[in-house]
């Protein structure tokens, strides 16, 4: 269980049992899960001396994720992930109002998104564990009952895979991702900023000051949102780019070289000092690049390190944020009879 004592995961909320799940390949990786948020808890993978260390934010006890200011950490993020301009949409002529939880917007599925409800859970074998929820009708504001599965696994290509499904009995939208925060130095070491980022992208959605989407794909060339070579994560973050103080560094979405339906390379990220690379591949339109920016050091994780400013990074595979308010951006209504479907591969190996 990688330290982490399962017990300390046993508890009841809104009536219904949350557990820590372990899950192995046959490789030595390991990963811990709870069925709250259906949140990655630890992810231990080896480092360039063989030496397995956790990559992923988190806590010993599901009560400090109850408490947490942090609340993304592992979770899993919907109905909706990222925002949505002044929390409404509009869908077959009907204006639907969501909670506003991120300043004058809503962000990452509303108050209680899908990061704080208690998923269903079977574990299959050593290495699968399949997450089921029904978002019902109206929940947070969004319309249909949302029957949502997503299947985590280990795979022994040592790869930390996630297959997203959702069916829905009424027309909605739905734009599912992950939320884990990875320091591949290991977690509550320094800051990701030596960590070393190429993104498979040619562009970003240009966004306002409230970090929602204007409409403009605007190419990254000679910015210092240029990550299609390898970068040094710290080189530019603070560079006099108007992009850059809006996201008081970078948290945006960027606009993937990725044919519709296939699985692509989207961004490979690696830490000098361990050697650990990721590789992230996805069928997804968009990446969204999180530097830790707001990380404040207020939070104490795994390790009894506090959790500092840009000590860890996000990238979460997804459509385009405030999707629903832009009909120049691919759509994420989903009506009865179809399925959503998303696939996000974090594949790790050893540089250097």
């Amino acid at each position: 269980m990688a330290g982490i004592k399962k017990e300390n995961f046993e508890k009841t909320i809104d009536g219904k049992n949350v557990s820590l799940f372990n899950l192995v390949n046959d490789n030595g990786l390991e990963m811990n899960v709870t069925n709250y948020g259906a949140k990655v808890v630890s992810l231990h993978v080896p480092d360039k001396n063989g030496k397995f260390i956790d990559i992923v934010t988190g806590y010993n006890h599901i009560n400090d994720y109850l408490k947490s200011n942090e609340i993304y950490f592992g979770a899993a993020i919907g109905r909706v992930g990222n925002r949505i301009a002044k929390g409404k949409f509009s869908l077959n002529s009907t204006e639907y109002k969501l909670a506003l939880n991120n300043g004058p917007n809503h962000l990452h599925g509303g108050v209680k998104g899908f990061h704080a409800v208690v998923w269903d859970a079977v574990q299959s074998d050593k290495s699968t564990l399949e997450l089921t929820y029904q978002a019902k009708d109206m929940e947070e504001g969004y319309p249909g009952n949302l029957q949502v599965k997503m299947v985590y696994k280990l795979t022994n290509n040592n790869e930390f895979s996630i297959e997203y499904f959702a069916t829905t009995d009424k027309e909605t939208i739905c734009n599912l991702t992950h939320h884990s925060y990875f320091n591949l130095t290991g977690d509550g070491t320094d800051t990701i900023l030596d960590h070393v980022l190429k993104l498979n992208a040619d562009a970003f959605t240009a966004s306002d000051d409230n970090l929602i989407p204007s409409g403009e794909i605007v190419p990254v060339e000679g910015t210092p949102l240029d990550f299609r070579k390898e970068e040094v994560i710290g080189s530019r973050i603070e560079d006099d780019f108007k992009a850059l103080k809006q996201g008081m560094g970078y948290d945006h979405n960027f606009v993937l070289n990725i044919k519709p339906g296939e699985i692509g390379l989207a961004a490979s990220v690696y830490s000098p000092l361990s050697g650990i690379k990721m590789e992230i591949l996805t069928d997804q339109p968009g990446v969204q690049f999180y530097s830790g920016n707001w990380m404040d050091g207020t939070e104490t994780g795994k390790t009894g390190h506090a959790y500092m400013k840009r000590s860890a990074l996000c990238l979460e595979t997804q459509h385009f944020p405030d999707s629903p308010n832009h009909p120049e951006f691919q759509g994420i209504e989903l009506k009865p009879g179809e399925t959503y479907r998303h696939t996000c591969i974090h594949r790790f190996s050893i540089v250097g």
